[in-house]
Formats: C-alpha cells, structure tokens, sequence
C-alpha cells in the first residue's frame, strides 16, 4: 500500500477510530462551523460520519439542508444518462458490463441510433446528459466517443430544442486524449473510484486496465492538468466501509482544490444494485443501510458545501425525496441504462442494463413529484455557456454566491418545460412555485429581469439565461 498519495487509509482509520463518540457540545460546535460555507476537515467529518444519537442525526440533517438551500437555493438540476456501448474490457465483479457477462447482448450505437436515442430524451424534456460508454479501447474507441458527442448535439426535437450541455463519464484518458476532451463541447468529466480502499479496490477489479488502482487514482489530475476545467469524483457505496470511503472522498476533494485550485464540481453516491452476472451486486461485501445513506449525503454536503451532490436511479422514489432535503443538488430522471434503452423502453431488463434502476418513473412524474414537494426542477445549463466553470465557478459556490444564478435560471428553465412539455396538472402547479420562488430572488434587478425574461419565454422565446 502506497501511503506517500492522497489517500491515505492511515489517517483515515485513525481519524475514525479517535471520533467514535463526540459529545453533543462538539458536535454542535462543527456544525455551526459548517454553517459558515467554508466546508470541513476529515477530522470533524468523522465525527460527524460516527454520529447515532436522534438529536444529532436531526441536527446534521438540518444543517444540509441548511447549506444547500444557502448554496444553489430550493432548485433541483435534472438530466438523463445516455449509453452509447455496453462493450467493457474491465471484469469489475458489481458491473453488469463486466467481461466475463458473456451472457448480455454487446451493442455499440451507430450515429443514427445515437442520434434517436438523443431526441427522445429531449422530447421528454431534457437539455442536459451524461454521456457514457464502457471501457473498451477498440470496441469503443474515444474518436467513437467525439463523434457520438456532436451527433447528440445536432438533434432536435419536436419542439426544435436541442441539447445544451453533455457531461461525461468515460475511462482516464491520455493525456493527448485530454487535451482533446477539452476541446469538445462538454461540461464535466466524471470517473469514479469506485472504492478507495486499495485491498477491496483490488479484489473488485480482477483484470482489465482498470484493475490498476493508481491508473484509476490520478485521473482527475491528468484531467485537470490537461485543460478540462469542471470534474466529478464518486464512490460505490456497498464495496467497503461506508464511513472511510467518506473520507476518502474528502482526501480527494482536497487534494484537487490544493493543488488546482479546483475541487470536484460534482460528487456522486451511487448504491450498489443487482446486476447479471455480477456477484458482488448480489452478496453486496458491506450493505449500507438507508440511515446510513442519509448520512452520508448529509455530511458531504457539510464538508465539501459547494459541490454538487449527485443522486441516480438507483435509488427509490420515497429515498430520493427524502435526500432531497439532506443536500442533494441534481438527479437524473427516466433513465436508462443500457445502449438503444431509450427506444426499446428498456426499464430494470437485468440482463440489458449495467445495474437495476429503483425509480422507474418518467420524467414528467419525477418532474410533479418534485413540485409538489417545492423544490424548482432546473434544466439550467447557464454557467457552462457563460464561462462560469473551473476556479470562476468555485469563487462563486464557496461563498454562495451562485445562487443568484442558479434560482433565476431554474425558473427560466422550469417555464420552458412548462410551456413545452407539461400537462395541464403541472404547468398549473409550477406556475403557482414560480410566482412564489421568483420572490427569493436575492436581487431586486435580477427579480425584475427575471420576470420579464419569463414574459418573453411564455411569449415563445428560448434559452433566457444569466
């Protein structure tokens, strides 16, 4: 085990084992600390990470949800994965796409495909994807991966609205491969760690170049050091201890903002599910429990404020409203997992998708359910086209001052829905939250401008943002 990298499962474990029982008075003294936006050290995450009592579960979770709404406001971002190959090299033992599942179908969509399943995520609504492919050098090649990405970009649907942002989520690149990623037109680069518990690391990923801990490791930095600006990081929770893989994150979240200046733009917390042939989805090595997961969620929003905390399908509907309130920024909605699952309706097929989705709800029922709780399901994509990315971006979430933009251009995006692409029972429900969100608006101008640029939108106008 190399201690001399970020990660280092020492200090983790030792921190861990020295925050065991923190009394309430300090549990309330990094709390009111982590009310000040500036995030929190794996020392005080610990303990937060180790909390059992009701009074200060109740207290973590009042402070996300506090830190959240400070940050990004009472708005949601929703987008849709896209996968255009199921083909993998890797035999990572929790992955539907594993090697060894000789038993799926390899599919790697032509650009028509590409293109089909493009337009009927948009005709739900959508102007935001990930991009994702397995990993597999030759049968899915990175020129593949730039031409899928401008043939998603050409479409447009019946509405004539097109996409507007495309994150990715792909292999580690070379660093000319890089360079060239930076070049296209994305937004975030994201790749997983999976585990950052080396041991477990090793048993998970038995072959493939995956299997390479470092490999995978040091990928943000290439990332970042060859001209991408915006990165997510994630672990699978389920492969080992919940509590280190934790702080594991924050090791890497700190190490990117030290040494760029950037931290992670996103955090993902995917939960392990049920996958063909894979075993380790099946006898998951360390079940994390729903309390648990909340716990999780919360923390992270405590200890790394200002970067967006990412939730999927996985999860079920009732988990994913109530982490809506424990700091959750943005959700995918009517996903599909598996290539031409679009177009084939392909929902939870074990033998199709990389892994089982839990809430298989369409996006405009996700979209309801999301008003009705009043939060403001956002499509922006504003910073990305006004160049608030990389260290621009983080001088504004850290202190909170992104809200300005997020909230307005939430509601921008939800009238654009509303007007498109809602029945009659939505649009009438988020327009009653838009009249009462645009009053939060912290800015008499930007209140103003935001209302007529929503005149102009219910006039037929498209894509008013600031």
């Amino acid at each position: 085990m190399n201690q001399s990298r970020f990660i280092n499962e020492t200090t983790i474990n030792t921190v861990l084992e020295k925050h065991t029982n923190s009394s309430s008075n300090k549990i309330d003294d990094i709390l009111a600390k982590a009310k000040n936006l500036k995030g929190l050290d794996i020392e005080e995450a610990a303990a937060l990470i180790n909390i059992s009592s009701k009074d200060n579960l109740d207290k973590l979770f009042q402070t996300a949800l506090y830190i959240k709404e400070e940050i990004y406001g009472n708005r949601l971002v929703l987008f849709a994965p896209l996968y255009v190959s199921n083909h993998c090299s890797n035999n990572c033992l929790y992955c539907g796409f594993r090697h060894d599942n000789t038993d799926m179908e390899r599919i790697s969509l032509d650009i028509n495909e590409v293109k089909e399943e493009t337009k009927l995520i948009l005709e739900e609504g959508h102007k935001r994807i990930l991009m994702l492919m397995g990993e597999h050098p030759a049968k899915c090649s990175f020129e593949y991966f730039l031409e899928t990405i401008d043939a998603a970009y050409s479409v447009k649907d019946s509405k004539g609205s097109s996409l507007r942002r495309i994150n990715v989520e792909i292999a580690p690149l070379s660093e000319e491969q890089f360079e060239a990623l930076s070049h296209a037109n994305i937004g975030t680069y994201a790749c997983f760690q999976e585990t950052y518990h080396e041991e477990t690391y090793k048993k998970m990923h038995p072959s493939g170049k995956k299997a390479n801990y470092d490999w995978r490791l040091n990928v943000m930095d290439k990332a970042l050091k060859n001209g991408l600006n915006d990165v997510g990081i994630g672990a699978l929770f389920g492969l080992y201890d919940h509590k280190f893989e934790v702080l594991a994150l924050l090791q890497h979240a700190k190490h990117l903002d030290e040494m760029y200046g950037v931290g992670p733009h996103t955090i993902s917390v995917p939960r392990i599910e049920p996958a063909q042939n894979a075993p380790a989805s099946h006898i998951i090595p360390y079940p994390t429990s729903d309390p648990d997961f909340k716990k999780i969620v919360a923390v992270l929003r405590c200890a790394v404020p200002y970067t967006g905390i990412i939730l999927s399908t996985r999860e079920s509907p009732a988990m994913r409203n109530e982490l809506f309130n424990l700091g959750v920024s943005q959700i995918s909605a009517g996903s599909r997992t598996s290539p031409r699952g679009y177009a084939n309706a392909i929902i939870n097929p074990e033998a199709q998708e990389q892994f089982s989705v839990n809430d298989t709800r369409s996006t405009s029922e996700v979209i309801k359910s999301v008003i009705e709780q009043g939060f403001v399901p956002s499509f922006c994509t504003g910073c990305y086209r006004r160049g608030r990315v990389g260290q621009d971006f983080m001088d504004l979430a850290k202190p909170g001052l992104i809200k300005l933009h997020c909230l307005p251009n939430a509601l921008l995006t939800l009238e654009e829905y509303l007007r498109d692409y809602a029945d009659e029972e939505t649009k009438t429900s988020g327009e009653n939250l838009i009249k009462k969100e645009i009053m939060n608006i912290p800015s008499k101008n930007r209140m103003r401008k935001t209302k007529e640029y929503l005149k102009r939108i219910d006039d037929g106008e498209n894509d008013l943002y600031f």
